[in-house]
């Protein structure tokens, strides 16, 4: 048999291949850029497989974004101003209806974040030595997973909403600053502050030990400061009636808490979570306060402090409600998660029956809870299918408009009004202001100038009707 030789590759394509690693190694050298590529990749898929579009206040950070562009924009009108959803839609407005699909991408990649950074700091805490490896996943996979059980989170994430978002940055600048990233979890810190004011203190706090403790960092302190103050107040004094449009247009919530404002933030907060949840977290804060742990008491100080906050502000007369709390929900389901991991890996080290009744305690609890998480898949599901009749409704009034000639055909014709529920919508359809858009009927009918109603069926579709019209164009409309 003939003896095949092989001819050795150049010395030169040999250090070409040693210069380019393989995709474990890029993993390995950049994990945070394989997350973020994943994420990216996730939320993707997700936003094409759900199908549904973004709830109302969404839709009208998207009119943010395109009228400011156009040097048009008006604050006034719902939704209440918050930066940090400016912050993108304003960029992303740059890219025309594509805004919208940026949009959710965005939202749904930064709120998944959210379970990478839960399970991480859950990991963290849970002291991740050799001999704690599966006991510090079993506490990562546990706070990950209850972080998507709170109540109606998955509903806030396939909505496009900025709540699952806030605190996603939130735990993002928790982790950053216990693995020694001081710089980026102020950065994050910050991003949390353009969301919630709640955030406020917390950033405060952090900013007046990073003063002392990191001289250098004074600069990105008072730059997130002045950051924070510009696009708070700035952009409303120049937009609206008044720098505090978001506090005043709170105080009108119809969903605040009329009486004993205090039990029912506190009932509002406990409704985020199941009881196994609960008190897992608790056992964390005692196995805390036994080890001396400051890192985990800490934690649990500042959701006790978030919610007395929300407890503040309800009796001023905000809402309070349950997803301005998703927050300290999120770092409570790290808690429950470190709990967790504590308990099995510190029960073998007292004895064998107490590491097998870690086990047994951690599988009740986690078992408890599945009732309850079917139960909501099923509402979620249910959910699902309401969004996208909803998403069938918005994408049919796109075409309406485009089929009358588009937006600049209705310009002239008078305000336009529609169901309350669809009033962000239409404004980003028609591309105006949402204070351009009404949505009383029968006032506006009876003063007898242009109107044009949108109305929606019951059975999908839109009825338009242009009433009182003087202009050629506008009277050969529907009425």
């Amino acid at each position: 048999m003939a003896t095949v030789q092989q001819t050795p590759a150049p010395a030169g394509e040999d250090r070409r291949r040693a210069a380019r690693p393989g995709v474990a190694e890029g993993v390995r050298r950049r994990p945070a850029v394989a997350i973020a590529l994943g994420l990216l990749a996730l939320s993707t898929v997700t936003v094409l497989w759900a199908r549904t579009r973004p709830g109302f206040d969404p839709y009208g950070w998207m009119v943010w974004g395109h009228q400011t562009l156009a040097g048009s924009l008006d604050t006034n009108a719902a939704p209440s101003w918050k930066p940090l959803p400016y912050v993108f839609t304003v960029p992303y407005a740059l890219f025309g209806h594509y805004e919208l699909w940026l949009w959710m991408i965005t939202a749904v990649a930064v709120a998944l974040s959210g379970v990478v950074f839960a399970g991480a700091i859950a990991y963290r805490l849970t002291g991740a030595t050799p001999e704690r490896r599966l006991p510090a996943v079993a506490a990562a996979v546990f706070a990950s997973l209850a972080l998507l059980g709170i109540a109606d989170y998955p509903h806030y994430i396939l909505s496009f909403q900025s709540d699952p978002m806030i605190v996603s940055v939130c735990l993002g600048a928790v982790y950053l600053h216990l693995a020694g990233h001081r710089r980026a979890a102020f950065a994050f810190g910050t991003l949390a502050a353009l969301g919630r004011p709640e955030v406020w203190p917390f950033l405060g706090l952090y900013a007046i030990w990073a003063w002392r403790a990191m001289p250098s960092m004074r600069w990105q302190l008072l730059a997130g400061a002045a950051v924070i103050v510009l696009l708070w107040f700035g952009v409303p004094a120049l937009t609206s009636r008044s720098a505090f449009v978001a506090a005043s247009n709170a105080m009108g919530s119809g969903r605040r808490l009329e009486s004993n404002q205090v039990l029912g933030t506190i009932g509002r907060f406990l409704d985020l979570h199941e009881p196994a949840v609960e008190l897992a977290a608790l056992l964390a804060v005692g196995l805390a306060a036994w080890r001396r742990d400051r890192t985990t008491l800490a934690l649990a100080a500042g959701v006790v402090a978030w919610v007395a906050i929300e407890i503040a502000f309800a009796l001023h007369g905000w809402p309070g409600l349950g997803r301005y709390m998703f927050e300290a929900a999120g770092v409570m389901v790290v808690l429950a998660g470190v709990a967790v991991g504590r308990l099995l890996a510190d029960g073998p080290r007292v004895s064998r029956a107490a590491g097998w009744a870690a086990i047994a305690l951690v599988a009740v609890a986690a078992g408890s809870l599945v009732p309850a998480t079917v139960s909501r898949a099923r509402n979620e599901r249910r959910d699902l299918r309401v969004e996208r009749v909803r998403t069938t409704s918005i994408d049919s009034l796109a075409a309406v408009v485009s089929r009358h000639g588009g937006p600049a055909r209705f310009e002239a014709c008078g305000e336009p009004l529609t169901r309350l529920e669809y009033q962000t919508v239409l404004a980003w359809t028609l591309r105006v202001n949402v204070s351009r858009v009404g949505f009383k009927y029968g006032p506006a009918i009876r003063r007898g100038r242009p109107i044009v109603l949108f109305t929606p069926l019951a059975r999908g579709g839109w009825r338009l009707q242009a009433l009182h019209q003087r202009r050629p164009q506008c009277r050969a409309l529907p009425r």
